[in-house]
């Protein structure tokens, strides 16, 4: 199996996520000619058969209004998902920082859950589970791998790092990922060292910039500026975790092929057994969220309400959420739809596309933090990050060439 196959996976934990998921590779660039199903129509030997120009353009129809479909739910999917999801976060940890675990948590219950059915069997008890491609051994390494970047990530929140500045350094997983890489034995051209190189000077001015702006904005600013070097320590142990995982799950896919399904059921599934350890602090930040204010869902529906019948409406108006808790609900589901549009958009893609479009989608996800939060950054935090928004394009850029090189190479 070729190196652009068996990166697929790596690629799509990059973020989501904010699981926090990482990687490179594609399946090829998205083919606009090709339907979401192949259609069974013809000649006798298996040529399509074409009579005139309303055949042709419906043919053309045919063909490429599936592929763009398929291109727009994945994109919507991607910046809907996930920029609701920074959203729904960013509203909680705004007032409850030190609820990490149990955002965490939730995530993990309701990605298992919803992945669940795909590997559903009556046929097996007692577990009721499809026979797995990949032995349960090997997926135990990369399950305690995935629970310590999702829990180090989230808990970071603790530690005075807002939501803008986490996101800018979480761009820079490159620079880790090439240091485990170069340690693993992998080598990297002198553009990939230089953009590098770059992002990681993007990401020192935007962690500089915020400590000294948070620290002149407070009377305790030594604590403060401690705190917040043990959140980006947290940061930096996540992000090498994390480039751990991916050569790992890489490796894991180079033997086994590429099961992306079944990791992103195993490692949320089995994780789960993992927070217990954490309980105690789980079930206070749960009961912390719960006195948040209430959230009625008939001023939730607005005026979509009234067109129930009398007995609902009325079991609507009685019914009361505490919004924090609708937002960890929210955050959990639109997770989810974030992690299965970087899968998608990594199936149909090539790995420059997938890592500029999540680029995109970070430098969104950073913009409607600063407009509907009031997040005031640092002319030198914007500066860094448009440091690492750029060098992170130009490794992705300089990866995607080195790829086509070397299977040009191999054709030969």
């Amino acid at each position: 199996m070729s190196s652009l196959q068996t990166g697929r996976r790596r690629r799509s934990l990059d973020l989501a996520t904010p699981m926090h998921l990482n990687g490179s590779q594609s399946h090829g660039e998205i083919n606009s000619a090709r339907s979401l199903q192949e259609p069974n129509s013809g000649t006798s030997d298996g040529s399509q058969s074409v009579s005139g120009p309303k055949d042709i353009a419906g043919a053309i129809m045919h063909a490429t209004v599936p592929a763009w479909l398929q291109l727009s739910v994945m994109i919507g999917l991607i910046f809907g998902g996930c920029c609701s999801n920074v959203f729904a976060l960013e509203a909680i940890v705004k007032e409850y920082p030190d609820s990490g675990l149990l955002i965490t948590l939730s995530q993990f219950i309701l990605t298992a859950l919803s992945s669940w059915p795909k590997h559903f069997s009556r046929h097996r008890p007692p577990f009721y589970l499809k026979p797995n491609a990949v032995p349960i051994g090997r997926w135990m390494i990369n399950i305690v791998l995935f629970f310590a970047v999702n829990v180090l990530n989230n808990y970071a929140f603790g530690y005075k790092i807002s939501v803008p500045v986490h996101i800018i350094l979480r761009s820079g997983g490159s620079v880790t990922t090439m240091l485990v890489g170069w340690l693993w034995g992998k080598r990297y051209s002198r553009m990939q060292a230089i953009s590098v190189a770059l992002l990681t000077i993007g990401v020192v001015v935007a962690a500089m910039s915020d400590a000294k702006a948070k620290g002149k904005a407070s009377t305790t600013s030594t604590s403060n500026t401690a705190s917040f070097l043990t959140g980006l320590s947290i940061l930096f142990v996540a992000q090498v975790l994390s480039a751990i995982m991916g050569l790992y799950i890489q490796s894991t896919y180079a033997k086994y092929g590429s099961h992306w399904q079944e990791n992103l059921f195993y490692s949320h599934c089995l994780g789960l057994p993992l927070f217990l350890p954490f309980l105690p602090s789980i079930t206070t930040q749960f009961s912390t969220l719960s006195n948040s204010p209430p959230l009625t869902l008939s001023s939730t529906l607005g005026t979509y309400s009234t067109k129930f019948p009398t007995t609902m409406q009325k079991l609507l108006f009685r019914l009361h959420i505490p919004n924090k808790i609708f937002l960890l609900l929210a955050n959990s589901i639109t997770q989810y739809a974030c992690i299965r549009g970087v899968n998608l958009l990594g199936a149909k893609s090539s790995a420059l596309t997938v890592t500029i479009v999540l680029n995109i989608r970070k430098l969104a996800s950073l913009l409607l933090s600063i407009w509907l939060f009031g997040n005031r950054l640092a002319p030198g935090v914007l500066v860094g990050a448009a440091i690492v928004f750029g060098s992170g394009a130009l490794y992705a850029w300089e990866g995607q060439r080195m790829g086509q090189k070397s299977r040009r190479k191999k054709t030969v």
